[in-house]
């Protein structure tokens, strides 16, 4: 999918609508440490919308175990009352190149308890640090559960062609603390990866992620 065709699915949604009542226009900003030194901040800022679409800006920045900024990210969100959403990110690695990603999620059910999402994506990656290196795209797809805004488990998996690679990731996290403005949450997971060359084992994880809301 090109970014012009993501652009239009996105002004689309939201080109009847009324502004955001001035309560649903809050900043959310997150900062997330893993167990393998990594870190990671987030910020989303809504810019209009109605009582039923939201649409925001996004960006964020990941760091590695040395502190160093490993990528680098900007983009636009749409986000449904319902909990459906769609994104679309450009993303900048050092010693890699670039990335343009289509994401989307489907909420298939949810009640007082329970909250069950789909979610898939589309990523082009543009390997331009890296002399000869093809393009290439990632497609992949999971699915989140969430009891009670306590507890959740999330499934992914994705394949990238040309080089034939697929990563698989399983985890699940718990809710330390919530409050109107603010939010702990432990993480913790396994990913691996596979191509035709070698296998990775189940390399485990953990972290913690606190967010706050403006």
């Amino acid at each position: 999918m090109s970014k012009s065709v993501a652009l239009l699915l996105l002004c689309a949604c939201l080109a009847s609508g009324r502004h955001v009542p001035t309560r649903a226009r809050r900043q959310a900003g997150s900062f997330t440490v893993n167990s393998d030194g990594t870190s990671g901040a987030a910020l989303k800022v809504p810019l209009t919308g109605n009582d039923k679409n939201v649409l925001s800006a996004i960006g964020s920045a990941d760091f590695n175990d040395r502190h160093k900024l490993s990528a680098a990210s900007a983009g636009l969100a749409l986000d449904n009352v319902n909990g459906h959403g769609l994104s679309l990110t450009g993303t900048r690695i050092p010693g890699f190149g670039e990335q343009l990603g289509v994401a989307g999620k489907v909420n298939l059910f949810h009640n007082n308890n329970h909250d069950l999402s789909a979610k898939a994506f589309a990523i082009r990656n543009s390997p331009s640090a890296i002399p000869n290196a093809p393009n290439f795209n990632t497609l992949g797809g999971g699915l989140d559960y969430m009891f009670k805004q306590k507890v959740g488990a999330s499934l992914s998996a994705a394949h990238s062609d040309v080089i034939n690679r697929n990563d698989y990731s399983a985890g699940g996290k718990l809710n330390l603390f919530r409050s109107p403005s603010s939010s702990l949450d432990f993480n913790a997971g396994f990913k691996k990866f596979d191509t035709p060359f070698y296998r990775s084992s189940w390399e485990p994880n953990v972290g913690f992620s606190f967010s706050k809301f403006f």
